[in-house]
């Protein structure tokens, strides 16, 4: 549950920053969230993937070993 309640906070905080940037100038903002999205794509790709290494499985997505 915790893990949950970070996650909730991290994406309120995100969207709060965004909406920030937003009021500032809109075309930063629309790279700051791209950036932002592609980060977090990243991280989940890459949890996944640690954790199908820890289970004994074999990578995906390219990695050569």
């Amino acid at each position: 549950m915790t893990e949950r309640v970070l996650f909730a906070a991290e994406v309120l905080f995100v969207v709060a920053a965004v909406a920030g940037v937003a009021l500032w100038s809109v075309p930063a903002a629309l790279v700051a969230g791209g950036t932002l999205g592609l980060l977090a794509c990243e991280r989940a790709s890459a949890e996944r993937r640690a954790a199908a290494q820890r289970r004994g499985g074999t990578t995906t997505g390219g990695e050569r070993q």
